[in-house]
């Protein structure tokens, strides 16, 4: 709130504030920071039968560009039909959403929308994904499906799957589901004009939250500016890629 409220004033030519005096103001407001609730359980590991693959970031959820590692999770969203699951991908450079689906089920192709969408979004931006770019997940049934890994190799990913019942190996993706669940689902959020009563809210909620993280939201892990301007900056200040044949993935 500091930082947002100081993005303003210094663009109107203005003083700063400190924290001090925000943490005043908020209180007599009757404003306080979000406490985030249990989370329910989601993920089911996968059977022994599955292709397990690695985990190639071993907790280390940085990245010196964009497109060098996705994670990616899922959770779940309370409708009046029932539950309805909200899959995201993650940027680990910028911690940009890539890419999200929402669905009834959350089966194989749930997760594989959320993916397409990620890719689809790139490419359209510019910024297409390299061949050999990290995709990490959890160890859930979803992800270490014989189905999705293949999807993965098509599509010239590496996998990368954490350790079965281990939240730290995923916690960057976790990190941003609680911020999902606590800024756009919970009762009385600015992006929800209802009650949820079906896939169709949720789906609106996400795509007004997730433009909303990327382009509005400022973030400490950035210095405080938005995932957006974080990747332009790189781009701005990127060389020019070097000649020869692309190392960029083969799309139809």
């Amino acid at each position: 709130m500091t930082a947002w409220l100081n993005r303003g004033l210094t663009a109107e030519g203005r003083r700063p504030v400190s924290k001090h005096t925000v943490h005043r103001l908020m209180g007599e407001l009757g404003m306080n920071g979000l406490v985030r609730g249990r989370k329910t359980r989601t993920t089911v590991p996968g059977g022994k039968d599955a292709r397990r693959a690695g985990d190639l970031l071993n907790r280390q959820f940085g990245a010196p560009q964009p497109n060098h590692a996705w994670v990616t999770d899922f959770t779940y969203v309370p409708t009046w039909s029932g539950f309805v699951y909200v899959a995201l991908a993650i940027d680990l450079y910028s911690r940009a959403i890539v890419g999200w689906s929402a669905s009834t089920i959350k089966d194989v192709a749930f997760v594989e929308d959320c993916l397409g969408m990620a890719l689809w979004r790139r490419d359209q931006a510019g910024r297409p994904v390299p061949a050999g770019m990290i995709h990490h997940s959890d160890a859930g049934s979803q992800y270490t499906s014989i189905r999705f890994t293949d999807t993965l190799a098509l599509e010239g990913l590496v996998a990368s799957i954490g350790s079965v019942g281990d939240a730290y190996d995923n916690a960057a993706a976790e990190t941003v589901m609680g911020l999902f669940k606590n800024e756009a689902v919970a009762a009385g959020s600015p992006f929800r004009d209802g009650p949820l009563r079906q896939l169709a809210d949720v789906e609106r909620l996400t795509t007004d939250y997730v433009h909303w993280y990327n382009h509005a939201r400022l973030h400490g892990e950035l210095d405080y500016v938005t995932p957006e301007e974080y990747e332009q900056a790189y781009y701005a200040a990127a060389p020019d890629p070097p000649p020869g044949e692309s190392s960029y993935r083969k799309t139809a």
